[in-house]
């Protein structure tokens, strides 16, 4: 859910939206790494077609902010950097706190099972594995998928799913040996779906600001002391 990308919209043509997808697929898999170079002659060569619908399709993962182009350079998956990861996260927070409000002002029968659901075999998942499959193969993302979907708000709903979400999977495709917050995490999950099943918003909203901001502390100070020890064996940021 929190990966799944369609393809282009319908006026773009059918050659760049397949390249949009593959490629798509490739770098939020994590088949194709952080600073990896995209070089149209030999994507062209790849998918057997000519640059026009290869330079079109990496203008549109680069407006998903999986792609990014430099002078003399040309294109390449993305590098996220500690300040835009932090901008994300302040967006992401924004975005999904008024989420879990609106979703806990419009759960009915139907959403508030799908979230019993989810989090019952997260919980199994996370037994088998605290910190493994969660986090690692996003299912801890799909909460907050279903959230945004729950929300009914279309706007919130493409922001998250076509905008942002895509860039998270990409930081955490970036930051491998980061570790994840299952456990933890699961346990803030199931607060947020209480408060959203018994639509208390205000509650739900704070949770959910709450949860992420922890989430992002987390993750902040391990890409702190990641960039303190690359910096102490020469590496490059």
């Amino acid at each position: 859910m929190f990966t799944k990308y369609d393809s282009l919209e319908p006026e773009h043509g059918s050659s760049s939206a397949q390249i949009v997808n593959n490629l798509y697929e490739r770098i939020t898999s994590g088949q194709m790494e952080s600073g990896t170079k995209l070089v149209e002659t030999v994507l062209a060569d790849s998918f057997k077609v000519s640059r026009g619908p290869v330079r079109e399709a990496l203008r549109h993962l680069a407006s998903l902010g999986l792609v990014s182009f430099a002078p003399n350079r040309g294109a390449s998956v993305r590098v996220i950097s500690l300040t835009e990861a932090k901008a994300l996260y302040e967006y992401r927070t924004a975005l999904e706190a008024e989420a879990a409000y609106l979703a806990a002002q419009r759960i009915q029968a139907e959403g508030a099972q799908q979230l019993r659901l989810l989090l019952a075999d997260h919980t199994s998942l996370v037994a088998a594995s605290p910190d493994g499959a969660y986090v690692v193969k996003n299912r801890d993302s799909d909460f907050h998928s279903l959230v945004a979907f729950l929300s009914g708000s279309e706007y919130i709903i493409q922001a998250l799913t076509k905008t942002l979400y895509p860039q998270l999977v990409l930081l955490r495709r970036q930051h491998k040996n980061v570790q994840g917050r299952g456990q933890v995490a699961l346990k803030e999950h199931k607060r947020i779906a209480e408060a959203i099943q018994e639509s208390d918003a205000e509650l739900a909203s704070l949770l959910m600001r709450r949860h992420l901001q922890c989430s992002w502390l987390s993750l902040e100070g391990q890409l702190l002391n990641q960039k303190k020890r690359n910096q102490e064996n020469g590496l490059l940021d």
